[in-house]
């Protein structure tokens, strides 16, 4: 087990490492320039200062290798386009909010999910399981702001149900998680609803029925542990995308968390942000994936890590 994670955290640096890189070169490529804004109210020597204190007056070699060196450091560098402020204490500030949204959509994902995905697999009621299959293949086909916003007209703007802006109160939560965890929810119907079904027809359920035991602990105990294997295995990368935020949902609902920042940052060109909030989202997802391997094994004692 140990050696297995230590292989996937290298191979997780080398990943990192080469996401970096792309995405380095890649905002380096983006038409245009972080001081656009100022430019009509900027001397050529202002502009001159502003590059030499980012470093963007150097070639751009160079600046990939002090910006990668400095990383090693745990330097991340300063906003260009939020003046004083680091892009460490940005991700500080902003990625809480967006992990409390983001772990209330999981759960919700996970409840949800397993409900109607075990519903959809044991009903002998053909409605119910259309219903369930429609339902979630529409979240998976979608767009989640699409039904973000249909929600917002519906329970926001003509019931008046539920506030649309901010997180100051636990109704503000609702309309953004739920609509964060509509496809995630979806995926795990469709995910627990296939794996139950072929669980329910192996060999050692039908020996644990002919024992007498009730139908529910037969689902419970030989049928569901079993058939959460490939629930397991997406639910880290799943979480790690809901904690780090829909770029799209937080802006919509005007969330300050760290997927509305990402979007911001894109849009003012402030290539240190980026550069650090890739990194972060990256390393997130490296992390879960390998969690949720790991739990994927200590459920099940047949999968083997490392092979």
């Amino acid at each position: 087990m140990l050696k297995y994670i230590v292989k996937r955290l290298l191979v997780g640096i080398v990943t990192l490492f080469i996401l970096a890189t792309i995405v380095f070169f890649g905002v380096k490529a983006m038409p245009g320039n972080p001081f656009a804004k100022q430019d009509k109210f900027m001397s050529p020597e202002a502009y001159a200062a502003l590059e030499r204190k980012y470093g963007l007056d150097k070639p751009l070699t160079e600046q990939y290798v002090i910006y990668m060196n400095n990383v090693l450091h745990g330097d991340f560098g300063e906003s260009i386009s939020k003046k004083g402020q680091t892009v460490a204490d940005i991700i500080a500030l902003r990625a809480p909010v967006t992990a409390k949204l983001g772990v209330i959509a999981f759960f919700i994902s996970i409840g949800v999910g397993l409900l109607f995905g075990i519903i959809s697999a044991l009903t002998k009621k053909r409605w119910v399981n259309s219903l369930i299959t429609t339902l979630a293949t529409i979240g998976v086909s979608v767009p989640s702001f699409l039904l973000a916003m249909l929600a917002m007209i519906l329970f926001g703007v003509k019931l008046g149900w539920l506030p649309l802006v901010g997180l100051s109160s636990w109704k503000h939560y609702v309309l953004p998680s739920i609509a964060l965890s509509l496809s995630s929810i979806s995926m795990i119907t469709r995910l627990s609803r296939s794996s139950l079904r072929d669980v329910m027809n192996e060999d050692y359920i039908t020996l644990a029925r002919s024992k007498g035991t009730k139908e529910l602990w037969v689902v419970i105990k030989h049928g569901l542990k079993n058939a959460l294997i490939p629930v397991i295995t997406y639910s880290g990368p799943m979480f790690a995308g809901l904690v780090t935020g829909s770029l799209v949902i937080e802006t919509l609902f005007s969330v300050p968390g760290i997927g509305a920042e990402f979007t911001q940052s894109i849009t003012n060109r402030d290539y240190t942000l980026v550069m650090g909030l890739t990194i972060f989202f990256g390393a997130l997802v490296i992390v879960m994936n390998l969690v949720s391997d790991i739990v994927a094994a200590i459920v099940d004692p047949r999968i083997k890590l490392g092979k």
